[in-house]
């Protein structure tokens, strides 16, 4: 679904970028894995489209009833530890590669609210031995910006992340 999404939303990027240059864009107007989705989106069926609208209205639903219980979802932000600079290039026009390299389910938890539309946030709180962030995901009940924005404020006071940049 998260596949049929990014091709469709690429694809409306191309046709509004179209409107603002009055011309159809070109494929050296946008990043080669962004034209490539573009396409990707030309080939989804409206009935397609409508089933991944319907997939992502039930999973705010089943998000909405979740947080009549519990106040916060915590999770990892991925899976692993962060990919290595570059894995995921944005150069390549090859969307089948492209997935190889990052596949979706390096990133488990995250889609989920970004789907629904429900506010999250991911929270440095720890560091590999190499220097690079390992992010702590919060996610909260529609609306409720505030206790994300409160829990952050807490942990960076706890444990302060500020100075910390990983290395280029």
């Amino acid at each position: 679904m998260s596949i049929l999404i990014f091709g469709l939303q690429d694809l409306g990027t191309l046709i509004l970028r179209a409107r603002e240059l009055g011309r159809e864009p070109d494929p050296k107007d946008v990043e080669p894995v962004t034209w490539a989705w573009g396409q990707e989106g030309r080939r989804c069926a409206s009935t397609d489209f409508l089933d991944a609208i319907r997939t992502m209205h039930g999973i705010g639903r089943a998000l909405g009833e979740f947080f009549q219980r519990y106040d916060l979802l915590l999770s990892t932000t991925m899976a692993n530890p962060p990919l290595p600079l570059g894995a995921m290039d944005m150069a390549n026009p090859d969307l089948d590669d492209y997935y190889d390299r990052c596949p979706m389910d390096e990133l488990p938890f995250t889609p989920l609210f970004n789907e629904a539309g429900a506010p999250a946030m991911s929270v440095p709180l720890h560091w590999t031995d190499d220097g690079l962030p390992v992010g702590v995901h919060f996610g909260a009940r529609f609306g409720d910006e505030a206790t994300l924005l409160r829990i952050a404020a807490q942990l960076e006071q706890a444990r302060p992340w500020i100075q910390r940049r990983p290395p280029v």
